[in-house]
């Protein structure tokens, strides 16, 4: 009874407090026809109430999103298409789809005249410059009688999900070169050598081709083995990006962080599309996805499950990098994306590069990104500039960004350093090269 008294509007709870009053005032002037009346006033609601919270109205409903899957800053269509399976007519729906507050406002919409079999689609726009999964929904419909004096909430419990992706730039056409890996390829790759590797039996990984199982092997050890001698070329690179909170500036989609994470997925498609096998790490050396992306090869959709894994990562707490020591997995091409580094980070980037085929590193340049807070500035940059000298002396190829610059500008310095010098660079890091 409680439950039905709170379907109240406040209309129906002044009739009810006006037909009370009306009763009691009747009741001492001793008045019959103020009591007919009263009691009119007074059960207006009440049936109303009561015919409402019996009735059962079959409202379903489709919600479609369009597409599932969007850029930061690009709309996204959701499409609700409501119908009444049942017999039951509704003068009034009040319907409200509940979204997160970085996707905007509440949509909400009034539904009239609701007849038996009624159908309709309704359709409005989410648009966020937030990176994340965010649900939608459950719909919730407001259901209210003519007069207005009931109003009862019922929700759906089907939610979608909506994926905001990282933006990313296009980058300029070029080749990675592996001139101290010894080996004369631009692209390094994982090599399997002829003899026994070439037919090693290894277990099933996501992303493997399926033709490849080995089917007598996974009969005898009751999990799915494949071959490894169809594929023994493989072009690799690892993409690093330093997630560590404390390692950049800024706040929101300005932050430093935002920034790189922005670069990593540029990067990531643009290599894709080159043809190559493609790793995210983070700084505690995990692997997100625990496999390549083996399907890099320029097809769309390629990159989704890479930019699913961007769309959602978070600022970790972790203080220094804990990167795994050298050895073939982490052969190929490294690319590192990182903040401030300390003596420590330096030295476990070191210790990664000794392995690898190339490394590449883009430094935020985070004392650019400290402008509304100056305390600290100067240190930064000294840290920025300790960190590129640093990187350098032990092969790695690096370019220093700050908010202003493009990803493009940058890559194209990194793959041709000789063309790129000193351009785009800031003052302090000019300095020190000249010194």
């Amino acid at each position: 009874m409680r439950m039905a008294f709170a379907a109240l509007t406040t209309r129906g709870r002044a009739f009810l407090a006006a037909g009370t009053t009306c009763a009691v005032c009747a009741a001492v002037l001793g008045e019959r026809d103020l009591l007919r009346a009263g009691i009119l006033v007074l059960a207006l609601p009440v049936v109303t109430m009561l015919l409402v919270n019996r009735a059962r109205y079959r409202i379903s409903c489709v919600r479609s999103i369009q597409p599932s899957r969007v850029p930061v800053g690009h709309p996204a269509k959701v499409t609700l298409h409501l119908e009444n399976t049942g017999r039951l007519p509704s003068n009034l729906l009040m319907l409200e789809d509940e979204i997160p507050y970085a996707l905007g406002t509440r949509p909400r919409f009034i539904v009239d005249q609701v007849g038996a079999r009624w159908q309709r689609s309704i359709d409005y726009t989410l648009r966020s410059d937030v990176r994340g999964r965010y649900p939608v929904g459950p719909l919730t419909v407001r259901v209210s009688d003519a007069f207005g004096l009931i109003e009862i909430n019922r929700s759906f419990s089907v939610r979608q999900n909506l994926l905001i992706t990282p933006a990313v730039d296009p980058l300029p056409n070029g080749q990675l070169h592996s001139e101290w890996a010894g080996t004369g390829e631009n692209r390094p790759r994982a090599f399997a050598a002829a003899g026994t590797e070439d037919v090693t039996i290894r277990e099933y990984r996501h992303g493997d081709d399926l033709r490849r199982v080995h089917w007598r092997s996974t009969a005898r050890v009751g999990e799915l083995m494949v071959r490894r001698e169809e594929q023994p070329w493989q072009s690799r690179v690892t993409l690093l990006l330093d997630s560590r909170e404390a390692a950049h500036r800024g706040s929101g989609p300005a932050s430093s962080f935002e920034w790189m994470v922005s670069a990593t997925a540029s990067i990531g498609v643009h290599l894709a599309e080159q043809g190559f096998a493609l790793r995210l790490v983070s700084e505690s050396g995990d692997d997100h996805a625990g496999h390549w992306h083996e399907r890099g090869t320029g097809r769309v959709g390629d990159t989704d499950d890479l930019l699913e894994e961007l769309a959602i990562i978070q600022a970790s707490p972790r203080k220094t990098l804990d990167l795994p020591r050298t050895g073939d997995e982490m052969s190929g091409v490294i690319v590192a994306l990182v903040g401030l580094l300390s003596p420590l980070d330096l030295e476990a980037l070191r210790r990664l590069a000794q392995g690898a085929g190339a490394g590449y590193a883009i430094v935020a340049d985070v004392a650019e990104w400290m402008r509304d807070t100056p305390y600290g500035q100067s240190e930064s940059k000294a840290q920025t500039r300790r960190t590129v000298a640093e990187l350098r002396t032990h092969g790695w190829q690096v370019a220093v960004a700050t908010p202003q610059d493009r990803v493009g500008t940058l890559w194209a310095q990194l793959i041709n350093p000789m063309r790129g010098g000193n351009r785009g660079l800031p003052p302090h890091v000019q300095e020190l090269e000249e010194v």
